[in-house]
């Protein structure tokens, strides 16, 4: 089922209803596959994967983007886009920014950008108005998960989306989810190392031949936001991965895995950013010392 994009009413930025008001991934396919120019001066508020991708789209189909704007104080792409499609294109990055009002009423006519606190809120005297024709939103995807509550799946409410063990099975027996409909992937091969997964479990399952034990849970502790499968068969007999973001920017720090308390595994990491997915692989050996629930968190080296 994969995910959605967030779009305006989510994020309820003020002003009139006016044509030329898009999600990324609309204008991506409108401009990569029906051939549409969807703008010619261009504000992308966000800088997700998508955005950041398109700043360079519009570039290249000879628009101008303005500006990418972001109400966080780091990017929420990766490294690589704002390196590949923003620097290399001199595209500013306007960063604890947001969009205060989209001006027009037939046709965007401008936006009016203003300065953020700690707290999101705009800062007085800040305005600034910069006119376009045409605003891109690229604010975040939602795993969809509508089929799931209907079906009874249980949900994880930080990351929107099924909770699973290491074969990637609900609490539903015989549901299998991976991808982006559990969590939002960065990378397309994270989503396959996970599809793998689940099919050859699926597989398994429709043979009578998956075994299911006793399962830990695994707890987002200090500076973690998730971890992703929430829970591992205690007599797990292949390696795992446990996928998760942090919630702020680290840098020189390292990742920590315990079981009460007993420290089973340590990865220094000289940069983390919540943009870029964490990805921790504890080996079959390992798990003759995991005792109780599995924790993660972020510490000094």
């Amino acid at each position: 089922m994969g995910c959605r994009e967030r779009t305006r009413g989510a994020i309820d930025i003020p002003g009139y209803r006016p044509s030329g008001v898009y999600n990324a991934g609309a204008a991506q396919r409108l401009s990569n596959m029906e051939g549409y120019m969807v703008g010619k001066e261009v504000v992308i508020y966000g800088s997700g994967d998508i955005g950041l991708i398109m700043a360079r789209r519009m570039t290249l189909e000879g628009a101008k983007v303005k500006a990418v704007v972001e109400v966080n104080p780091h990017s929420s792409g990766l490294t690589r886009n704002i390196v590949q499609c923003l620097n290399d294109f001199n595209i500013p990055l306007m960063l604890s920014t947001g969009i205060s009002y989209i001006h027009g009423k037939q046709r965007v006519e401008g936006v009016t950008l203003s300065k953020l606190d700690e707290n999101r809120r705009p800062i007085e005297g800040t305005e600034e108005f910069i006119k376009c024709d045409s605003v891109l939103l690229s604010v975040g995807l939602i795993p969809e998960n509508e089929l799931s509550v209907e079906a009874g799946v249980k949900l994880d409410i930080k990351t929107s989306g099924p909770i699973v063990n290491n074969s990637m099975i609900t609490n539903i027996d015989g549901v299998f989810a991976c991808g982006n409909v559990v969590h939002v992937h960065d990378l397309v091969d994270f989503v396959t190392k996970e599809s793998r997964i689940a099919g050859k479990n699926a597989a398994l399952y429709s043979l009578n031949k998956l075994i299911q034990n006793d399962t830990v849970s695994t707890i987002a502790n200090d500076g973690i936001s998730y971890i992703v499968p929430q829970n591992i068969d205690t007599k797990c007999e292949e390696d795992i991965n446990l996928f998760m973001r942090v919630r702020a920017i680290y840098k020189n720090k390292k990742l920590v895995v315990r079981s009460n308390d007993k420290v089973i595994l340590e990865k220094k990491r000289l940069h983390m950013i919540p943009s870029e997915m964490e990805n921790i692989k504890i080996s079959k050996d390992l798990f003759k010392d995991i005792t109780g629930n599995i924790t993660v968190s972020v510490e000094e080296v």
